[in-house]
């Protein structure tokens, strides 16, 4: 049997972008051959897989796994709609949920490097790449606990393109699960005012200023610049962060009161919350056929 060494297992991850452990399988399996396990790694769905680290994944599920006092909250991608509904990217999604749940895993980080019989998570997640035939990618997972006197609310929407855990004081689910519906439905980004960074609402005051000004700007009867940011941009700031604090929010089942009227109806309190929304912040690619054609043709031609 011939000796791997370190070099070797270096030359076949630069050619394939595998992971060091399974050039390592690959080299062992074919005795050292380089090409041959290239085609091993290409056969058991690995090389494969990553040569579609160019393409975008930006399609996919969201799903979350409760364990005791744990949830785990995650995205996992793929490049289209139609493969996140396929059975193995399925089973992938409740595997993947599964590992991170019973690890102490807090991160995307940490998620891809949890090692399950020899594999970690991120060669398990492209070795099921190369057999779903598109590039899959966890993107996302946060790791949420309660107390014993807390209770989590779940709500997946469109089987996971939006998916929302809450948890809150006191043991009434369903006001638990009306909460995580309601933050799907209206996307907070706090629990409340208190919640706040400085520098979100110093942001937010710059950009309410800059428009009131270029609408008084515009205007036949111009206010004062003192009045616009000492009467009109304190106003306006308040209605904004109003619509982005969950508490402050009309509740989405009765919107005459709001989300913090129904809490304190209820005897409860808002902890915290997640929501995870498939292909947030993701740029995705759009392919024109007709112009792929015609340049394919033209390049033909030539």
């Amino acid at each position: 049997m011939a000796n791997i060494t370190a070099q070797m297992v270096k030359e076949l991850r630069e050619k394939t972008s595998a992971g060091m452990l399974d050039c390592k399988k690959a080299l062992a399996a074919t005795d050292g051959d380089m090409e041959q396990a290239v085609t091993w790694l290409r056969e058991k769905g690995i090389a494969k897989a990553v040569k579609k680290e160019s393409a975008v994944a930006a399609e996919g599920l969201c799903s979350y796994r409760i364990s005791g006092n744990k949830c785990v909250v995650f995205e996992l991608n793929s490049q289209t709609d139609f493969v996140a509904q396929n059975e193995k990217f399925l089973n992938l999604l409740d595997k993947v949920g599964e590992i991170i749940a019973n690890s102490n895993a807090t991160n995307t980080e940490e998620a891809l490097a949890l090692l399950v019989d020899g594999k970690d998570l991120n060669t398990i997640i492209l070795e099921a790449s190369g057999v779903i035939g598109e590039k899959i990618t966890l993107r996302r997972v946060s790791v949420i606990e309660k107390s014993n006197d807390q209770v989590f609310g779940a709500y997946k929407h469109m089987k996971g393109r939006i998916v929302t855990v809450a948890i809150l004081s006191g043991n009434d689910d369903l006001v638990a699960k009306d909460i995580a519906m309601h933050v799907a439905a209206l996307s907070p980004k706090y629990v409340s005012r208190e919640d706040v960074p400085a520098d979100y609402i110093a942001k937010e005051r710059e950009i309410i200023l800059a428009a009131a000004l270029n609408e008084n700007a515009a205007s036949p009867k111009p206010k004062p610049e003192n009045i616009i940011a000492e009467k009109i941009v304190p106003g306006r700031l308040d209605k904004s962060l109003k619509e982005t604090c969950l508490l402050s929010q009309p509740f989405v089942k009765n919107p005459d009161q709001t989300v913090e009227a129904y809490v304190n109806g209820a005897k409860s309190h808002v902890v915290t919350f997640v929501r995870l929304e498939v292909g947030e912040g993701i740029e995705k690619q759009v392919n024109d056929f007709a112009a792929e054609v015609a340049a394919q043709s033209a390049a033909f031609n030539n």
